[in-house]
Order: C-alpha cells, then structure tokens, then sequence
C-alpha cells in the first residue's frame, strides 16, 4: 500500500544520523541561535524521527531534504522528499 504524504509546513535540509528503524530514519538539523546578551550567535542542532518513502534507500550520513506532514505517527511528523547528496560526495 503505497501512500502520498502532502508536505504542509516547513522544508529543510539535515544529515541522516540513524536508519534502524523500519520505515523511518533520524535526520539532524544544524542550526544556529543568536544570543542578544553576549551579542554572539551559537551552534544547536535538532534531532527528528523522520518517514521514509519504500521507494527511496538512503544510509547513515546522506543528506537528505525533509518536508513537514501532517502527524504520521506519535514521533513522526516530518517525511524525506529527495536525497541532495551521498555519504562520500563532497
């Protein structure tokens, strides 16, 4: 049973940290917050449980772009659209 998932919110793009699930993957996002008090900005990093299209065969370290759903399940909001780049290419 193939399913469509309609890509409502926000889009961005992360690194694949691990694919041990069945059908879904974890994906970090780096990102930076500015801090007023100290006029500086600093690193953060977000980590999400993300779906994994059955067409799709992504590993560990792939960069991936990640479009918001609705709720697919308790953790899961989010679905891989497309693979921008490999493991190894740099």
């Amino acid at each position: 049973m193939s399913q469509e998932y309609e890509v409502r919110g926000g889009v961005f793009t992360g690194t694949v940290v691990s694919t041990k699930m069945q059908k879904s993957a974890t994906v970090r996002w780096e990102h930076t917050q500015e801090i007023p008090k100290y006029e500086r900005k600093e690193r953060r990093n977000t980590k999400i449980s993300v779906h994994v299209p059955e067409d799709m065969e992504i590993e560990e370290g792939d960069t991936v772009k990640v479009g918001e759903t609705r709720p697919i399940s308790k953790t899961k909001s989010h679905v891989i659209m497309e693979k921008v780049e490999e493991k190894g290419e740099e």
